[in-house]
């Protein structure tokens, strides 16, 4: 079969100085892409800042024949969302795909987490993802061409002890996915996500050290790779990848219990085990396919 290219293709990668970034730049670059590798430079904490991490990966990409240029500007700020994306406009002359990777950790407890802790990881993970987005779609929108993964994450999706700051943009990276996919639709925009299980200096003491080499940053990029290709239709839907395992996730709606007239609590209380059923469930594309089995009820 032919190998996927992106050649004449213009990507932004955030967070590109090290670990899935990184990887993610070195392997679209590979493959023909112009890259911009946007990184603060600072520790996994977002303390600090170096051109260096981002300028590293730019020559190393340079060294393997590929082209790139290095971005250190800060994503959670909308002056620095607009340069990332503003690099690539006067480096290459377009943009052509975005991957919103860049991320901080501040981990804590939640009843030792501050505001400044919780509102720190939303304004990079959330608001970066946002903003960056936010200043490529209009050149995405007239060229009538666009692709767009953001990073979620498995504690976004199910939660994880001591990370209310990040499971909350995490999580809340799904519901600005699914929109992108809604509303890009007609201008062959497509956009996804991933909630990946990666070795990296993110989660090196979230994993054990032996899934260091089963769980490299190299068994997630392959997917990032594909949603971003011209020939993936995807858009709007969240995948889980890690050690060389991907699978689609569901948001589903059981079967559900109701009634007509007035409810009570004690209504709630009496139907509560069919309230909580799982199957049949069902998979909704949309907020209207949702208010399906609501409508036909309040017909009935």
């Amino acid at each position: 079969m032919s190998e996927l290219r992106y050649d004449g293709r213009v990507a932004v990668v955030t967070g590109a100085g090290h670990g899935l970034g990184r990887q993610h730049a070195l392997e679209l670059a590979a493959r023909g892409a112009k890259v911009v590798v946007n990184d603060l430079g600072g520790d996994r904490a977002g303390v600090g800042a170096s051109a260096g991490p981002a300028q590293d990966v730019v020559e190393e990409i340079k060294k393997n024949g590929g082209e790139a240029v290095a971005n250190p500007d800060n994503v959670a700020t909308v002056e620095g969302a607009q340069a990332v994306v503003q690099t690539a406009l006067d480096s290459f002359g377009k943009v052509d795909i975005v991957v919103n990777n860049a991320g901080i950790l501040r981990d804590r407890s939640f009843k030792n987490m501050s505001p400044e802790e919780f509102d720190s990881v939303i304004a990079v993970h959330l608001r970066g993802s946002f903003l960056v987005s936010s200043a490529a779609w209009p050149h995405l929108r007239e060229q009538g061409y666009g692709r767009i993964v953001n990073t979620s994450s498995p504690a976004g999706l199910f939660g994880n002890f001591g990370q209310a700051n990040y499971a909350t943009a995490k999580m809340g990276l799904v519901g600005f996915t699914r929109t992108l996919g809604h509303e890009g639709a007609k201008y062959g925009i497509k956009a996804n996500a991933i909630a990946p299980v990666a070795w990296t200096r993110m989660t090196e003491d979230l994993l054990p050290a032996d899934a260091a080499a089963k769980l490299g940053v190299d068994k997630v990029t392959p997917l990032v790779a594909f949603l971003v290709h011209e020939s993936n239709e995807s858009t709007g839907e969240v995948y889980t990848v890690g050690g060389g395992r991907v699978a689609r996730i569901m948001v589903t709606e059981g079967p559900g219990w109701g009634k007509n007239g007035d409810l009570s609590v004690e209504d709630i209380r009496d139907n509560w085990e069919a309230i909580n059923v799982a199957e049949p469930h069902s998979v909704f594309k949309n907020v209207a396919e949702q208010m399906g089995p609501l409508n036909q009820q309040l017909r009935a």
